[in-house]
C-alpha cells in the first residue's frame, strides 16, 4: 500500500504508546482513524490531539478480550466510514511477572493469554471476515515481539508464551492469506530495536476487576522505562530505548514494501536470533539471551 490518503486505519489499543503513534503517523498522510481501547482517559486525550491536527478521527471503548467488543469495533468503523483498509491487532499488556514460573498467580497467565493472544485471535475473528469480503487491497497487522517470535527471555515467560503463540498465529495467517492469493495482506510488526518507551510496563492500570493481583505473588517491581533504567544502572549497564514514533514511521515504510517482517534489530540481537537457530539445527543448548 503506496498511499495512506482517505483508507481507514483501525487500531486496537490505539490510544497510547505504539497504537498512538501509528494513528498519528497514518492521520497525517490522510488516512480516518478508528481508535479501539479500554483506556478511556488516554483515548479521549488521543482524540484531541488527532481533531486538533485535523485528522478525521472516532474512538469506541473496545476490549480485545471480548468477541463482542471487537465485532462492534468493526462495526463502528465500517458504519463510520464505509470501508476497512488497514487494522493494527496492537493492544498488549504485561503482566509484571517476577521471579520463579511457579509462583506465578494463575490471575497474570490468563490475563497475560486473555489480552496478548486471544486479543489478536478476537481481531482476527472480527475483522478478516470483513477484508476478504471486500477482496480489495489491505492489511491486517500483528504487533508481536522479538521476545516469544525469535528469542526466549527468562524473565518474563508469561509475555514471552503469548508473543510465541500470537506470532505462530500470525504467520499462519499470512500463508492462509498467500495460498487463497487473497489482496489482503498480513504483516508481523516487531517494535524495537530497543525498548520501546510506552505505557506496557503499568499495564496493571487497565487490569480487570475479576483477575485481580495478588500482592503474595513475586512482581517485577517494573511499572515504568524508567524503573528498567534505573535497575539495570544498578549493574552498570546502560538502557536504550525506542520512541513510538520511531515504529510508527517504519511501520509505515514496511506496508509500503509489503514487507511481512516488520522489524528494525540490532545487530548484537540479530547475532543472538543466529545462535539461538544455529543451536535448533545442530540440537545444541541454547545460550541465555541478553538485552
Amino acid at each position: 500500500m503506496k498511499d495512506f490518503k482517505d483508507k481507514i486505519a483501525v487500531i486496537t489499543g490505539g490510544a497510547s504508546g505504539v497504537g498512538r503513534s501509528l494513528a498519528f503517523a497514518l492521520g497525517r498522510e490522510g488516512a480516518k482513524i478508528v481508535i479501539g481501547d479500554v483506556d478511556d482517559d488516554n483515548m479521549a486525550s488521543a482524540l484531541e490531539a488527532l481533531k486538533s491536527e485535523g485528522i478525521e478521527a472516532v474512538t469506541q471503548k473496545a476490549d480485545v478480550t471480548s468477541a463482542d467488543s471487537m465485532a462492534a469495533l468493526a462495526e463502528k468503523a465500517q458504519s463510520e466510514f464505509g470501508g476497512i483498509h488497514l487494522v493494527f491487532a496492537n493492544a498488549g499488556i504485561g503482566a509484571g511477572e517476577g521471579g520463579n514460573m511457579w509462583e506465578y498467580d494463575l490471575n497474570d497467565w490468563e490475563w497475560g493469554f486473555r489480552v496478548n493472544t486471544w486479543g489478536v485471535i478476537n481481531t482476527i475473528n472480527a475483522f478478516m471476515p470483513r477484508l476478504v469480503e471486500q477482496n480489495e487491497e489491505s492489511h491486517f497487522v500483528v504487533t508481536g515481539s522479538g521476545n516469544g517470535a525469535f528469542l526466549m527471555y527468562p524473565d518474563q515467560p508469561i509475555y514471552t508464551a503469548t508473543k510465541a503463540s500470537v506470532h505462530a498465529i500470525t504467520e499462519g495467517l499470512y500463508f492462509q492469506m498467500q495460498r487463497a492469493q487473497s489482496p489482503v495482506q498480513v504483516n508481523a510488526l516487531f517494535p524495537g530495536p530497543n525498548v520501546v518507551d510506552t505505557g506496557i510496563f503499568n499495564s496493571d492500570r487497565v487490569r480487570p476487576e475479576d483477575l485481580p493481583k495478588n500482592p503474595d505473588k513475586p512482581d517485577s517491581g517494573i511499572t515504568s522505562v524508567d524503573d528498567m533504567k534505573n535497575m539495570m544502572e544498578q549493574f552498570g549497564m546502560t538502557l536504550e530505548t525506542t520512541h513510538p514514533d520511531e515504529v510508527a514511521e517504519y511501520a509505515l515504510e514496511g506496508l509500503r514494501e509489503n514487507k511481512f517482517f516488520i522489524a528494525k534489530t540490532k545487530e548484537s540481537t540479530l547475532e543472538q536470533i543466529k545462535t539461538r537457530f544455529d543451536c535448533i539445527v545442530n540440537q545444541t543448548n541454547p545460550p541465555m539471551p541478553g538485552l
